[in-house]
């Protein structure tokens, strides 16, 4: 189900999950309406915001998941850090990746009912429920030498992180993301470095990869050139775990030096999660569609993501929340246009973040569920 709330001076697209099963799943995304108010102000309104929802929300949710998305890093994150810090309540991301909207900051929260939530010594973040721990970690960043060398510890940590929870990046990583300060420049270091500690996992065009999204974003601190927030599932098992390709309008990502899987869903006893990676407009020839003109690329993403959510058996009727990157600002009222007429009521924000080829003017992510019955266990 998708509804639209309004408050005073914020909106809140939300999706929510209930198949009469004890974990019912929401996902919301807080805008802030009034760009006259001052940084501290829009801070006060997302939070207020977000505790009148968690309120609202049937079931109690706990928090498994946020990510804050903020127009200038440097001067935004202490305060909003401040906050954050005095009852952290899940793993948590923080990046500058103005909402286009004209505000200064805006809200993905994911959340769950009826599981349990903590903090692991291993520096991840645990959601429990079942046979499964769902572990989560999000700004992950260092400031080594250069971005390949970054990615590489980064990589390097989280892969000694899993083996904590008696996991292993290849058998239980399903989602990562990078986020590359002046990702014209550094975003080759980072691939450079996945590609590398990858083989080194066993994670090859010839096995698999992990779903994924590569895009300009920067940190407080300019030092940060990679920052990384990943997914991983303690309790899964491989035949649970599928790949999404769309050979018909998407060709492989090692074509063209890339580490990484174009989608990926894990069926439980009772659900499907699916989880789209980073999207452009792009053909089965590695080859960008449509140069130069956001609204062709546009309509050409939609239709490489339905098509991998339809080798997933769903639509985009079944999309929980999205996510939109624009290279340049100047194209968001036409894009805004675009969803608002083919997406009035789901959960999606525009950011302003520049993708990994400088020909791409915009690319999407998006996480879709779906109820279904296995053999299993439940979720």
């Amino acid at each position: 189900m998708n509804k639209i709330i309004e408050f005073d001076n914020s909106t809140v697209k939300v999706f929510s999950f209930n198949n009469d099963t004890e974990v019912k799943e929401y996902h919301i995304i807080i805008s802030v309406t009034n760009p006259l108010l001052s940084y501290r102000k829009q801070l006060e309104t997302i939070i207020e915001t977000y505790s009148l929802m968690r309120n609202q929300l049937d079931g109690n949710p706990s928090a498994v998941f946020k990510r804050y998305f903020l127009s200038d890093a440097s001067n935004q994150s202490d305060e909003l850090m401040n906050y954050e810090l005095e009852s952290p309540d899940c793993a948590l991301s923080v990046i500058q990746q103005a909402p286009l909207n004209g505000t200064k900051i805006a809200l993905w929260a994911y959340m769950m009912t009826n599981v349990k939530t903590r903090a692991l010594h291993s520096g991840l973040y645990e959601v429990e429920h079942g046979d499964y721990k769902h572990l989560w970690i999000g700004s992950a960043n260092n400031k080594a030498k250069d971005s390949e060398r970054q990615t590489r510890i980064l990589l390097n940590d989280y892969v000694m992180q899993l083996i904590n929870e008696n996991c292993s990046l290849a058998d239980n990583c399903i989602r990562t993301w990078f986020f590359v300060n002046d990702v014209d420049l550094n975003y080759q270091g980072v691939v450079k470095a996945r590609n590398e500690v990858f083989i080194t996992q066993n994670l090859t065009d010839k096995t698999h990869f992990i779903a994924s999204t590569g895009i300009g974003g920067r940190q407080a601190d300019a030092h940060v050139l990679s920052q990384m927030d990943a997914y991983a599932i303690s309790g899964i098992q491989r035949s649970q775990v599928h790949y999404l390709y769309a050979a018909t309008h998407l060709n492989r990502t090692s074509d063209y030096g890339v580490s990484f899987e174009r989608g990926t869903y894990v069926d439980y006893g009772d659900r499907r999660h699916v989880f789209i990676s980073g999207t452009a407009s792009i053909n089965n020839k590695g080859e960008i569609v449509h140069p130069h003109n956001v609204e062709a690329q546009c309509r050409r993403m939609w239709e490489n993501v339905e098509t991998l959510l339809a080798e997933a058996d769903c639509t985009f009727d079944n999309a929980a929340q999205m996510i939109v990157y624009l290279r340049d600002p100047a194209d968001y009222t036409v894009i805004k246009k675009m969803y608002e007429e083919k997406f009035p009521n789901k959960p999606w924000i525009i950011v302003n973040a520049k993708v990994c080829r400088p020909g791409w003017l915009i690319e999407m992510e998006t996480m879709a569920i779906k109820a279904i019955k296995t053999s299993h266990k439940a979720f």
